[in-house]
């Protein structure tokens, strides 16, 4: 009876309590009547059905409007901490020997004094899988900020030309990466990659080289 009173719309409970009333019918006997009479031949089974995938569907629409309020005052607050300027960031990775264990190294300056370092051990892999696992830890820190520009510096002229090249000319060991970068580089408003010499990425570099020392004192 309780979900059957919910499925019910506001008349037809209305005209069920005046059923009732002039009957002497039970208010579920009552409800039940008035709703069959409004469904004939396909039955209240068919009704309850119908009501039920409607009333579904709407618990969904309202819980997809409450994620994209809460997902675009998210945003909200982040361009807001993120500010109007440009931000920019570097990153650098290694494997020793190649291949062999991965350190990542990335750094993230925002125009406000914002400052965000990376410094990981990045699993086992070539050279230009480090790489790309330094970008890619380096893009999802941006995402947290969600920068209006970003500009992205790093050494790797493998990784920078994989990135921005078209897919068919990607390497394909290193096509996983590429695609996961790409999701990323999708959520930010404008960024560019810029390739750099080594002696202009010192400080990536020597993150990455503080988080490699960090794995052979553990070896």
């Amino acid at each position: 009876m309780n979900e059957l009173y919910e499925l019910a719309y506001r008349r037809e409970r209305s005209a069920s309590r005046r059923l009732a009333r002039q009957t002497g019918m039970t208010h579920e006997q009552a409800l039940r009547t008035t709703l069959e009479q409004q469904v004939g031949d396909a039955g209240l089974a068919q009704l309850v059905a119908e009501r039920r995938a409607l009333a579904q569907a709407e618990a969904r629409r309202i819980a997809d409007r409450r994620a994209a309020r809460a997902t675009n005052e998210q945003q909200r607050k982040a361009r807001h901490l993120a500010g109007p300027g440009t931000w920019n960031a570097w990153f650098d990775g290694s494997a020793r020997p190649n291949p062999g264990r991965c350190a990542i190294g990335a750094v993230l300056n925002g125009p406000d004094g914002q400052v965000v370092e990376i410094s990981e051990q990045a699993g086992y892999g070539n050279s230009g899988e480090a790489e790309y696992r330094a970008l890619i830890a380096l893009l999802r820190a941006a995402v947290a900020y969600l920068p209006q520009q970003l500009t992205i510096h790093g050494d790797s002229q493998v990784v920078i030309d994989d990135v921005n090249g078209p897919e068919d000319a990607a390497a394909q060991a290193l096509l996983a990466y590429r695609r996961e970068a790409h999701a990323l580089l999708a959520q930010l408003p404008e960024v560019t990659l810029r390739w750099v010499p080594r002696h202009r990425n010192q400080q990536a570099d020597a993150l990455s080289q503080r988080a490699g020392l960090g794995s052979e004192a553990k070896a």
